[in-house]
């Protein structure tokens, strides 16, 4: 039996939606477990009526499906976000004979992502997005994407890190990277986009790689004060970024040159090891302009520029230039930004 695990904190308006996906799925003997962390609205009643166990958690995505999974009967887990959406009803059927195929105990499975939009436009930010879910790379894997492994594997790994509310996909991610291996699904599992479109796909893109530095470079401070910088899903709102600029000052101030010299070299080093997403964003362009297939900017810079990126010299490069434009034309841009919207919304 496969154990289909959701966490949940107030999405009433979502998990119809997603139950009725499950509900239609055929070929595979499935249970649904539901965790609430706290909804004020109604999850739990509609959980219940679609036929899912519920149980009860402290809040947090990892402590939550941590719980789910203790509360599991299956021998595979798989963990959706509220918010996901299946596309074919033998989906997760499928999932589970590909992964049974591999013949392989420590292996897990992702799905390719596909963005449900409620506004037109930004086809080629979404379209390297989505892209992006397929390919597999370090750090594109999150749990937007789902998860599915057998529970023995979950249970070596040590479940989900639990230390934030968030971040718990990447690293366990990293973990299946260390010490099994992913393997991506059939069908594209449908998530929405509302978290961009509310908050504003520029800002939380930034942020989110703001987050990954951070966390790459494990500067657990950051964290520290600011423990709200992943809000939840009914809690956002268009997102400020100027807080977080003024952070990275005072942490720069208050660690000492020395310590933020250090950080900065880290930072730089997963920039430059994450060079291809430069040629792969192009390659993206490529595809929905002219129709050009077969990613042949990603294979050059893999076959023969990847060692001009991913060297000292560069790394110094990025951590010079990186800095210029996080503390000069990006913070100055945010500012504006955010004094115009404060302008607009200012009675006359």
């Amino acid at each position: 039996m496969l154990s289909v695990i959701v966490p949940v904190i107030d999405e009433a308006g979502a998990l119809p939606g997603l139950l009725a996906d499950i509900a239609a799925q055929r070929g595979v003997a499935l249970e649904v477990v539901l965790v609430d962390g706290g909804s004020r609205d109604a999850s739990p009643d509609i959980a219940r009526a679609a036929g899912a166990r519920v149980i009860e958690s402290r809040p947090g995505r990892g402590a939550q499906m941590n719980a789910g999974a203790a509360a599991a009967l299956g021998d595979w887990l798989c963990f959706l976000h509220a918010d996901s959406r299946l596309t074919h009803p033998a989906q997760l059927a499928a999932a589970l004979a590909r992964l049974e195929a591999c013949d392989d105990q420590r292996v897990a499975g992702h799905f390719r992502l596909r963005f449900v939009r409620a506004r037109a436009g930004r086809r080629l930010f979404y379209g390297y997005l989505e892209a992006k879910t397929a390919t597999g790379r370090r750090y594109t894997i999150n749990g937007d994407q789902g998860l599915m492994l057998r529970r023995a594997f979950f249970d070596a790994l040590g479940g989900f890190d639990t230390r934030l509310p968030f971040l718990e996909d990447q690293r366990m991610a990293a973990a299946i990277r260390a010490r099994g291996r992913w393997c991506l699904l059939e069908h594209p599992l449908a998530t929405s986009a509302r978290r961009f479109e509310v908050e504003g796909a520029f800002a939380r893109y930034l942020l989110m790689a703001l987050i990954m530095s951070m966390h790459l470079a494990d500067v657990s401070l950051f964290f520290a004060r600011a423990p709200r910088v992943y809000a939840r899903q009914p809690e956002t709102g268009r997102l400020r970024l100027m807080p977080y600029f003024r952070l990275l000052r005072t942490l720069a101030r208050d660690c000492g040159p020395r310590a933020t010299g250090r950080v900065a070299w880290r930072v730089a080093g997963v920039a430059v090891s994450q060079s291809w997403q430069l040629f792969f964003a192009l390659d993206v362009g490529l595809e929905q302009g002219l129709g050009v297939s077969g990613r042949p900017a990603t294979r050059l810079h893999d076959r023969l520029l990847r060692p001009v990126f991913q060297n000292r010299v560069a790394r110094g490069l990025v951590l010079v230039l990186g800095a210029g434009l996080v503390f000069g034309p990006l913070q100055l841009g945010c500012a504006l930004a955010e004094r115009a919207r404060r302008n607009e919304a200012r009675p006359e």
